[in-house]
């Protein structure tokens, strides 16, 4: 049973996250911030984890917190989720198109967490959501979630496009990196025994 819930309140914002790694995609989002639900329901889609996201925060200043603190809830709660990590795939990559766009994500479940964000945007926002947040939320859910992190769009023209490649790659990789590997169920995939340190 590779579920977990998280509760992340501040001052700033209030956080529920639950999710299920082995789900069918189902997910019921509710941020206050339109493009960041659409970007959260085709993660949990294209990486088959059922999520369901509850969050209210200080909008009425801007979405960076609500955005962040998101990404940190929905990272802790990866990271509960997999637990002692045994059996895990822990390596994937995908080149993920979308349109005219063409972004590459490669991840490890290393327990050492890095991000590298290669993604460039022609706009300082795509409709009222500041696309400097997308790199926020990939640098929060990272870091708590644990696992090194490369984004890197490769080519691409139109923002909404980049930004759904970078969340709809990660969701690929995602979903082929915490896959149990039936050749080493029970083992922790690494020479050391031991992910994180």
């Amino acid at each position: 049973m590779r579920k977990a819930s998280v509760r992340r309140t501040t001052k700033e914002t209030d956080i529920e996250v639950a999710i299920d790694l082995d789900g069918k995609g189902a997910s019921t989002i509710a941020t206050g911030i339109g493009f960041l639900d659409h970007m959260l329901e085709l993660l949990a889609r294209h990486a088959r984890l059922d999520m369901n996201v509850k969050a209210s925060g200080d909008l009425h200043i801007d979405p960076h917190h609500t955005t962040e603190d998101v990404g940190i809830a929905l990272g802790q709660a990866v990271k509960q989720a997999l637990g002692d990590l045994k059996g895990v795939t822990r390596y994937a990559d995908v080149h993920l198109p979308m349109d005219e766009t063409l972004t590459r994500v490669a991840l490890d479940i290393s327990g050492r967490p890095f991000l590298v964000f290669k993604v460039a945007f022609a706009a300082g926002k795509i409709g009222a959501f500041d696309t400097q947040l997308v790199r926020e939320w990939f640098q929060a859910f990272a870091i708590h979630a644990g696992i090194t992190l490369h984004v890197e769009t490769l080519y691409g023209a139109n923002d909404h496009h980049i930004a759904e490649s970078c969340f709809k790659g990660l969701a690929r990789a995602l979903r082929a990196a915490v896959a149990i590997d039936p050749r080493a169920a029970g083992e922790v995939p690494s020479t050391k025994g031991q992910l994180g340190g």
